[in-house]
């Protein structure tokens, strides 16, 4: 693997390790799943995606409460047994032969799933210091994208098999790999939970429930991040119904955004050292996705199959770009606004706008890209400006509240540095990038 996909020695490289090994599974089952579970489950296509709308439905509040639990239990431990309960979903999902039993299976997957997110957020949090953060999880990204192409190319040689065996391997490759990433979460150095203190003012003890900048910046997240499905659902679609280039191209477009991320999220994220310089990159971010829309939507006009091939190419790449600096400045901001100590709760809080994205998405942007055509794409890339514009402000006065209601720091653990409260946004701090 090349260095610049590898993070630093010691707790951070065993994260990628973990993340490596889960991602290959992951890869496999991405390719494999949806053909799985209808053709030899024998499951109508609209009942699994009704199944997996509720799934992902039931995951964005679970996640919040078990990224508290890794706040209270210890992150370390929450993360491999979650890691665990994946792996044995992804192997109930061999099982399944009825819509119900679909959906509970579903169900367990993507809330384990999301709660895994959160926990292992929190992890990262007491095993990594503030500065460092931001580019560890550029790594991992790397990493995530390097293991999900390798795990693709077996998954490919399921499909082209075709057998009931081959579909079960790709899936038991899947669960063998979350159940390798829970022994390996357990080799990291304990992180000290966090001790349950008096309740915050208005007695929730979920304090990320009563932040509202903090939901308000969750919400952008959530619009950011419908380039999620755009890659893998509406992009496909507008290839094969609406533009003159084949079908085929769908692959090359997903490797191209695989390996860009694989080379260039880390270099990416190097410029994201602070709440200041993040909000930057998420602002900058914006007129990119914009671009990407409107020469997706342009890729529709040529009669010529090279010309069209050429326009989804560069759209593809303005995509990609722009993906890279979203996350960049998500995860930096996510971190920043989050008070130590509640980072399971509020990392589980932001990932719901994952979950939000997987179940609304679809629908969402099959009716603006593929049924609406070319002024649908230049709306959603309005969507993106909008939504990366807004982070500037709402950041800003989510970090004033993060200050004022921070709550006492514990005693430093010996595997956790201490860590000072979020910094107001202030004018200094945007022009500088003090992390």
């Amino acid at each position: 693997m090349p260095a610049r996909i590898l993070p630093p020695a010691g707790p951070p490289r065993r994260l990628a390790l973990a993340q490596l090994v889960n991602s290959v599974g992951d890869g496999a089952y991405y390719v494999c799943s949806t053909l799985y579970f209808a053709r030899i489950a024998g499951l109508p296509p609209a009942l699994i995606g009704l199944g997996l709308t509720l799934a992902w439905a039931a995951a964005a509040p679970a996640g919040i409460l078990l990224g508290h639990l890794a706040d209270r239990r210890g992150p370390r431990t929450v993360s491999a047994l979650l890691a665990a309960a994946t792996g044995l979903a992804v192997a109930g999902f061999l099982l399944v032969r009825s819509f119900p039993a679909f959906v509970a299976t579903a169900c367990l997957y993507a809330i384990c799933q999301s709660g895994l997110a959160a926990s292992r957020q929190a992890l990262l949090a007491g095993l990594v210091p503030p500065a460092a953060r931001t580019g560890v999880l550029a790594h991992l990204q790397s990493t995530l994208n390097a293991g999900l192409a390798a795990g693709a190319a077996l998954g490919g040689i399921a499909l082209h098999l075709g057998t009931p065996a081959a579909y079960r391997a790709a899936l038991a490759l899947d669960a063998a790999g979350f159940l390798l990433c829970a022994l390996l979460l357990l080799t990291l150095p304990p992180v000290a939970p966090t001790p349950a203190g008096p309740a915050p003012r208005g007695g929730a003890r979920l304090a990320v429930l009563r932040d509202r900048p903090y939901a308000l910046v969750t919400l952008l997240q959530a619009v950011m991040l419908l380039r999620m499905p755009l890659i893998s659902i509406a992009i496909p679609l507008w290839i094969a119904e609406r533009t003159a280039a084949p079908g085929s191209l769908t692959a090359l477009l997903m490797l191209l955004n695989t390996l860009a991320v694989t080379l260039f999220q880390v270099r990416i994220a190097r410029h994201a050292t602070g709440l200041g310089p993040a909000v930057r990159l998420l602002r900058r971010s914006g007129p990119v996705m914009l671009a990407a829309c409107a020469v997706f939507a342009a890729a529709a006009a040529p009669a010529t199959a090279p010309v069209a091939a050429a326009l989804l190419c560069a759209a593809a790449v303005l995509l990609v770009t722009g993906e890279m600096m979203q996350s960049a400045g998500a995860w930096q901001i996510a971190f920043g606004l989050a008070p130590e100590g509640r980072q399971g709760q509020y990392q589980g809080f932001f990932g719901s706008a994952t979950a939000v994205a997987r179940m609304a998405g679809p629908v969402l942007l099959t009716a603006l890209t593929v049924n609406w055509g070319p002024p649908g794409w230049l709306l959603l890339g309005g969507l993106f400006l909008l939504a990366g514009t807004a982070m500037g402000p709402v950041v800003r006065r989510a970090s004033r509240i993060a200050v004022q209601d921070a709550p006492a720091q514990p005693a430093p653990h010996p595997h956790r540095p201490p860590h000072g409260n979020p910094q107001p946004l202030t004018a200094d701090r945007a022009g500088k990038g003090h992390p």
